[in-house]
């Protein structure tokens, strides 16, 4: 069904028919082109890749850890502020297992209390961004920065005790972000 009349650019006397479903099928081709240019360099990878195709793209990693079973944690952090750590999860044999973005609340939330020990959390993130150690409640706080929905600058902190086991998590704000939009 024909639902109106469109000026087609370079002629005043020619008019073009557009169909709903036309105009429905070019909103979708437009949506896909708009959402093709909105992927990270580290979702083009897919598992069973060479680790050197992700190696030739993302560079050397600033951090490799030593995974169960043979394989390793290819890590590539975001500097100065550390918002986004890349991680390749690499097999035995060299083959991409995934890619992701690890400093986001959905993989923190994975930690588990009273299981994890400090390298787990190094494995699974990386080297904080910063380090506390509190006298009173003899905890070492390490922090991660991280952008929760797409917005808020974060930090989120987990305290271990004195035999390095994960006892509480906690987010808060970022204070050097915070300082920053102060400025604005």
């Amino acid at each position: 069904m024909l639902t109106h009349l469109a000026h087609v650019p370079g002629s005043a006397a020619r008019t073009a028919r557009v169909s709903s479903g036309g105009r429905r099928a070019a909103l979708t081709c437009l949506t896909a082109l708009m959402l093709a240019a909105c992927v990270q360099p580290w979702q083009q990878f897919q598992a069973g890749q060479d680790q050197a195709a992700i190696i030739a793209r993302m560079g050397q990693p600033r951090e490799v850890y030593d995974l169960p079973g043979g394989g390793r944690r290819l890590m590539w952090p975001t500097q100065p502020m550390g918002s986004t750590t890349v991680a390749a999860d690499i097999d035995a044999s060299g083959k991409i297992v995934s890619v992701r973005q690890v400093l986001q609340l959905s993989e923190f939330n994975r930690a588990e209390i009273g299981k994890w020990t400090r390298n787990d959390v190094l494995i699974n993130f990386g080297r904080p961004a910063q380090t506390q150690f509190f006298r009173l409640s003899q905890r070492e706080v390490w922090s991660y920065r991280y952008i929760e929905n797409n917005i808020h600058h974060m930090l989120f902190n987990f305290a271990f005790d004195t035999n390095g086991v994960l006892r509480e998590t906690q987010r808060s704000p970022d204070p050097l972000r915070d300082r920053d939009m102060r400025r604005f």
